[in-house]
């Protein structure tokens, strides 16, 4: 069994495949990244390293002194970190130097890059929680068809968005976009959409075209139903097979409770298959 390095960010999924891992006798180590809010790891007996995003070439020292091969990155890194008095070390500086934009998918593939030259693998974010990813279905609630309809919009629009690596969510009303994900993430999308469509959006959250399953795979919880809920939301729609549902059982029943429904349908050759 090779020894493996997890890369924690913000969110759940660090500490649920920390303890996957774990369980299923894996040898790794943590890196949390300092400027995220990551998860408590106390309960673990794992080597824990805190990193800054600044200093690459020290997570690449703590990574080859400790003989890892393979890396999973997991939880939300913050691209606006980079335009908030960023100061990278020397060898992330020339990484970004060299990059044509900082669009999600040219910096973590750079980075992946990286790791590669040194023979280290990312290995796919799916590893040991392929069962997180929502299959396709009618997980809450029924649609009507003026509903399966915004749905389908609100889909097409947010993989058209993934196309150009902008963000993963859109959230309409009424046959009109409200608010399309950019830098700012999906929780602030959802509080800009509703403050100008007031109750009864729809919300969409997709993969791109051709998703990298090493990083950035779509991922709703509890804090986005949240939201949605305080937003008066009507409907969530998510891509079956590539996108992680956390916390599934207690997502779809807070869901129904909150007459919001939620489904997971298909992009197939470029149609979208609704499951309703």
């Amino acid at each position: 069994m090779t020894k493996k390095a997890l890369i924690a960010g913000w969110g759940e999924l660090p500490h649920l495949w920390a303890e996957r891992a774990q369980a299923a006798g894996e040898d790794f180590i943590i890196l949390k990244i300092a400027e995220e809010i990551t998860a408590d790891f106390s309960d673990l007996a794992v080597e824990e390293y805190t990193v800054n995003l600044t200093q690459f070439a020290e997570i690449i020292k703590i990574i080859e002194a400790n003989k890892v091969e393979e890396i999973i990155w997991l939880g939300k890194v913050q691209k606006a970190h980079l335009f908030d008095n960023f100061n990278p070390d020397q060898t992330l500086q020339q990484i970004l130097a060299e990059l044509p934009d900082f669009n999600d998918d040219t910096i973590l593939l750079a980075l992946a890059e990286e790791f590669i030259k040194r023979e280290i693998k990312l290995i796919p974010q799916t590893y040991l929680l392929e069962d997180h990813l929502a299959k396709a279905g009618l997980l809450a609630g029924d649609p009507d068809l003026k509903t399966k309809k915004e749905m389908k919009f609100a889909f097409e629009t947010a993989y058209n968005l993934g196309r150009f690596d902008i963000g993963q969510t859109a959230l309409v009303k009424d046959g009109a976009v409200m608010a399309l994900e950019a830098i700012e993430g999906t929780d602030a999308a959802i509080k800009r959409a509703a403050e100008y469509g007031g109750p009864g959006l729809v919300m969409a959250k997709c993969s791109k075209k051709e998703q990298d399953f090493r990083f950035d795979i779509p991922t709703v919880g509890l804090k986005t139903l949240n939201n949605l809920i305080e937003a008066q939301a009507k409907a969530l729609i998510i891509e079956a097979d590539k996108t992680f549902i956390l916390n599934r059982e207690e997502f779809c029943q807070q869901a129904a409770a909150n007459n919001i429904i939620v489904a997971a349908a298909e992009f197939n050759e470029g149609e979208l298959i609704l499951p309703c």
